[in-house]
């Protein structure tokens, strides 16, 4: 550390790219003679590598490493991790230190700072010097261009763009006959993430078929509850097919994590909430299924914290050869509005088509050949609009129902539509909307 006075005289850079805790994080898959593995740094990891906090300007490193054991060269498509991507100078441009910057920042208070004017120069000349060996040391470690040739190894940082607890990154690698493609779902440190129940406490693992899994959907119950499992909540209208991992996977690249709630996130939303801004990663209220809180929480958030779509997950101990059964509740938030039944005296308004809200979903995971089976099944029970039912916070909800079960799968293809009353081999229940797009 640099007496202050010397910190007054000079702009102190001292980056660490030595330190590298986020190697241990990496994630590797293996195809076409391809060996990829990736790590995404958290803001305090940047800060050690690079000396500058990135996160500030939106930049978030991605460290990759390639091993092509293939015959043939390839080359990292980068428009395929980010459209929005950074160069390196690009990225160090935007962190680069501006005393000017800072001066402006202060606004009508940078008169107060006059009396440091006589050090504004050496300020500025070391300043110079920082920006200088801060664009080399992001040119230095970035992810190299061009063929990566036949038993070659490449390993450096693609510059993205800000995402906080899950970042889902495609990569495809281009050769000159054939296209590679490798899906990631990376958890960044940072988030305050509610975390998952073990499996043994949801019983004993049970393997069924769809025709089961279609029953066993039918008998499920209609709604979420309360804590104490006395009131209804919003309606149990999803039901998802997939590993934790593919969950993550496929719902990442449009979907954001919900924080656990606590005073820091509390606080957080409440500044969002006064201010009519976004908090993309706000906590959702807990629901229950069988006394348990929900095991996922998801949303697509716009610029108000009070317009979102918001989906919770509850894991449940059946297995579709081999992946994990979810079943699940979505709605859109449309505004606020104030009530007694909150201990914050205000609750978002739900669309009380919930219906859409449902075939959203459907319609964003088929949009990105997410879904290789779908179908829609008897759930929560047929309400209309004029005899609507209500949720814990008194929104009234109507809908035809019926539950979207959907396999979830990798990438690619158009989704198997199903229709219950064939796979049951009864008569099923055909009425209401017409099944979403696929």
């Amino acid at each position: 550390m640099r007496p202050r006075p010397l910190r007054w005289l000079t702009t102190s850079y001292h980056p660490d790219p030595s330190d590298r805790p986020f190697l241990k994080r990496l994630k590797l898959q293996e195809s076409a003679g391809l060996q990829v593995s990736v790590a995404v740094l958290s803001d305090r990891e940047s800060v050690r590598f690079f000396g500058v906090h990135l996160a500030r300007r939106g930049v978030q490193p991605v460290w990759i490493e390639v091993q092509n054991q293939s015959d043939v060269g390839h080359r990292l498509d980068l428009y395929s991790i980010d459209p929005s991507y950074y160069t390196p100078l690009e990225a160090a441009s935007v962190n680069h230190f501006s005393v000017t910057r800072r001066l402006l920042s202060f606004g009508l208070l940078g008169w107060l700072f006059l009396f440091l004017l006589p050090l504004l120069p050496s300020k500025l000349i070391t300043a110079r010097n920082a920006n200088r060996r801060m664009s080399a040391l992001f040119k230095e470690h970035a992810f190299r261009g061009g063929t990566i040739d036949p038993g070659e190894n490449r390993c450096g940082v693609v510059f993205t763009s800000l995402d906080e607890g899950l970042k889902s990154l495609v990569l495809r690698f281009v050769s000159d006959s054939d296209v590679a493609s490798f899906n990631f779902a990376i958890e960044v440190p940072g988030l305050v993430l509610r975390p998952m129940e073990d499996v043994e406490e949801l019983g004993q693992t049970r393997e069924v078929d769809l025709k089961g899994l279609m029953r066993w959907g039918i008998d499920q119950p209609r709604c979420t509850k309360d804590r104490n499992g006395k009131r209804e909540g919003d309606p149990l209208n999803l039901i998802v097919v997939g590993n934790r991992d593919l969950v993550q996977q496929c719902f990442g690249s449009r979907w954001d994590d919900a924080e656990a709630i606590n005073w820091a996130t509390s606080l957080k939303t409440a500044k969002a909430f006064l201010l009519d801004s976004a908090y993309r990663y706000s906590p959702v209220s807990p629901l229950f299924v069988d006394g348990r809180i929900q095991d996922l929480a998801l949303q697509r958030a716009r610029a108000s914290i009070n317009e979102r779509v918001h989906l919770r997950l509850w894991r449940t101990s059946l297995k579709l050869e081999g992946h994990t059964v979810w079943i699940g509740q979505v709605s859109r938030d449309i505004g606020v509005r104030f009530t007694l039944k909150t201990w914050n005296l205000t609750t978002h308004r739900i669309d009380p088509d919930v219906d859409e809200s449902r075939d959203y979903v459907v319609d964003s995971l088929a949009d990105s050949e997410r879904i290789s089976k779908l179908a829609l099944v008897p759930g929560c029970g047929p309400a209309d609009a004029e005899n609507p039912r209500r949720n814990l916070t008194g929104d009234p909800y109507f809908t035809d129902g019926r539950r979207a079960l959907f396999l979830l799968c990798p990438t690619g293809g158009d989704a198997e539509l199903l229709r219950c009353e064939t796979v049951l081999g009864n008569s099923g229940d055909t009425k209401g909307k017409s099944p979403p797009k696929a």
